[in-house]
């Protein structure tokens, strides 16, 4: 009865975190959404470069390696060497360059990205989503639901970085932060969160930036 007692205190608390924060929520999320719907192929791969960055890496030092790429205009033009120069404070720089490289060349055709074309040949965006982790070397599961929530198509997915788990953990969706997240184990933990979210009436795109936010004091991406 206790266990149960401190884990609905815990939810009361994330519900009322969240009446504080659903209008930020929904100008982030039709920002995404925007994104997909106004945006040019450059700036959706230049989310999937952000996204390639984030594994073991702070966001903010990702999004500033980034905004730098852009500045120096390399999106399109850089090489590896070039790339990992910028990739300041970011973990295992030369291999995320080199992803980030064989990403490009991937969606480049006839010197021009194609990337929007391909990912909306998808009319499920799990599919999707399996497609960019096979397909794309660098990103996984984590890192495709970053990914295409960014764009605006992910909303129905779930990011479970550090953060997210250790509050998932904390609320009684999981007992234990897995140490590694094969596939089967991500969408059972995913599953779990959708059921929760549900129960809790709060959209599982905008828990995710719930628990963010009581990690890190703000709204980002």
């Amino acid at each position: 009865m206790y266990r149960k007692n401190v884990f609905q205190n815990r939810i009361a608390k994330i519900r009322k975190l969240y009446l504080t924060l659903s209008d930020k929520i929904k100008i982030r999320l039709n920002e995404f959404k925007q994104l997909w719907q106004e945006g040019n192929d450059a700036a959706i791969f230049t989310e999937l470069v952000f996204c390639i960055l984030t594994p073991q890496s702070k966001a903010k030092t990702c999004f500033k390696c980034v905004e730098n790429i852009l500045y120096k205009n390399l999106l399109l033009k850089g090489d590896e060497n070039q790339f990992a120069k910028e990739l300041k404070g970011v973990r295992f720089k030369y291999k995320k360059a080199k992803y980030i490289i064989e990403a490009r060349k991937k969606f480049l055709k006839n010197g021009k990205l194609s990337i929007k074309r391909q990912i909306a040949q998808f009319c499920d965006v799990h599919k999707t989503r399996d497609w960019l982790v096979a397909y794309i070397k660098g990103i996984g599961y984590k890192e495709a639901s970053h990914f295409l929530r960014n764009i605006g198509l992910g909303n129905e997915l779930a990011i479970l970085d550090r953060h997210i788990l250790k509050n998932l953990q904390w609320l009684g969706v999981i007992e234990d932060v897995p140490n590694a997240l094969s596939k089967k184990k991500y969408l059972e933990i995913e599953n779990r969160m959708k059921n929760f979210a549900e129960k809790i009436r709060i959209p599982i795109s905008h828990l995710d930036f719930v628990l963010w936010y009581k990690e890190t004091g703000e709204i980002f991406k």
